[in-house]
């Protein structure tokens, strides 16, 4: 799968941006760095709650406040998405996307994109992580990059202990729309609709990286049933 509220200033990175949706309900008491500005940047990420616990590379038992990365590899643009789920509610923290130089090296973009995932861990501390598969379909030489990028990333996330969860584009689709080859428009409209934002989440990266993390929430409990 390649590239949702607009942004009420512009980003202030324009290689990663992280917008932190507006529609969060009033029961719901936000974390501290929701209340940042619109957009922030995901390489100068904010000191970690002193409260925040260790993340672990197993699946945690209990879904409470459990805090969920969604990520879209790519070389040229990497989507990332947070979500909270808490039983069966789920809300939008923050999503974004890194954007790389196609002037400059391999070697320079793939660590741009390992350190600016490892800013959004650090920043919104998520303890699982659910990631796009690589594709390969008749453009091997995308498929190359796209699995550099994801390696990139994965190794962000080895070096945090996040549980891993990984899905093929299709399975995503048919997790959040229900049909195996649904149009990029209608997983952006369900991804809206499930986490309840008042606008199309953009850029359709970001889009796809929620829609990753909503398959994470929604297929782990079929995984730690699987453990029992």
């Amino acid at each position: 799968m390649p590239s949702a509220p607009k942004p009420a200033s512009t980003p202030a990175s324009a290689s990663a941006s992280a917008h932190a949706p507006a529609h969060v309900p009033a029961h719901a008491s936000a974390p501290a760095h929701a209340s940042a500005p619109a957009y922030a940047s995901a390489s100068a990420p904010a000191p970690a709650p002193a409260h925040a616990s260790a993340p672990t590379a197993t699946l945690a038992p209990t879904p409470e406040a459990l805090i969920i990365l969604g990520i879209d590899p790519g070389l040229a643009n990497t989507g990332w998405g947070i979500i909270e789920l808490c039983g069966s509610y789920k809300r939008a923290l923050a999503y974004g996307c890194i954007t790389t130089d196609a002037a400059e090296g391999i070697a320079i973009r793939l660590k741009q994109i390992y350190d600016e995932v490892t800013g959004v861990i650090e920043r919104y501390r998520p303890v699982e992580l659910g990631i796009e598969a690589v594709y390969f379909g008749s453009n091997t030489q995308s498929a190359l990059s796209t699995g550099q990028a994801r390696g990139a990333a994965l190794v962000a996330v080895a070096k945090r202990q996040l549980y891993v969860g990984e899905y093929s584009p299709t399975q995503i689709k048919q997790v959040i729309v229900g049909e195996g080859r649904a149009q990029k428009q209608q997983v952006q409209y369900m991804v809206r609709a499930m986490l309840a934002l008042d606008h199309d989440p953009t850029p359709d990266h970001a889009s796809d990286a929620l829609a990753v993390a909503l398959c994470h929430a929604q297929l782990r409990r079929s995984a730690l049933m699987a453990r029992l």
